[in-house]
């Protein structure tokens, strides 16, 4: 049997792209992934999830990495569309670019982003071109449960890290991106006006919308 794993990375931080990654794999290559040591990316340290992702890629039969950068997200919520189907419609991306050519039924397991798994499954299905040929598995935790999404898991990770690494080069110390990152959080309060059309920010986000309600009326303040 053939096997999807799917798992994002930077679903929720204020800086730099939602990424989304698939492996394509063969059944029997969740034990090679096992004994590599490939787990959830959240437990493994970066110098190991370097290693395993190209590990992940010379095993995989084939793999898919998207983004979703911060104008993109911005536009989708302000156009009705909220993250969680913007991430349906990234994996279906995902499926439908491995999927390409297969003949054999495929299972598909995703970490699911949505606390209601069969709705997020059906508005998933909504988006990929052929689902009768494959059998979908929305699951919670997923990313810990099944070898091919932690593989999907690290390859996200390393490249949304990758992602982060550009943006501290362009624009200095912007931390992790998550406003859990005290340094991203002063990086915030300290841009949010002067970097407002960068494209680094997720303007949507209300804590940069409540940054820069603050520095323009700072900014009136000193002409009053």
């Amino acid at each position: 049997m053939l096997i999807i794993g799917i798992d994002d990375a930077g679903r929720g931080p204020i800086i730099g792209p939602m990424i989304l990654a698939g492996v394509l794999i063969k059944e029997e290559s969740e034990k090679l992934f096992k004994q590599e040591g490939v787990a959830d990316s959240k437990v493994v340290a970066h110098p190991e999830r370097i290693r395993l992702s190209g590990i992940i890629r010379d095993i995989s039969l084939g793999y898919k990495v998207v983004m979703a950068f911060p104008d993109q997200i911005d536009h989708s919520i302000n156009s009705g569309i909220n993250l969680n189907t913007l991430e349906a419609i990234k994996a279906a991306e995902i499926i439908n670019f491995l999927s390409q050519g297969i003949k054999d039924k495929i299972k598909v397991i995703v970490d699911c982003p949505s606390p209601n798994t069969s709705a997020w499954k059906l508005t998933l299905s909504g988006f990929i071109k052929i689902p009768e040929m494959l059998d979908i598995i929305c699951e919670h935790k997923a990313d810990v449960n099944y070898p091919s999404v932690s593989a999907a898991s690290i390859l996200a990770k390393v490249a949304r890290e990758e992602e982060v690494d550009k943006l501290k080069e362009k624009f200095g110390k912007t931390g992790s991106g998550y406003l859990s990152d005290p340094v991203t959080l002063e990086f915030l309060k300290a841009n949010a006006l002067l970097l407002k059309d960068s494209g680094i920010f997720r303007k949507t986000w209300a804590p940069w919308q409540e940054n820069l309600a603050a520095k323009e009326q700072k900014k009136l303040g000193e002409f009053s």
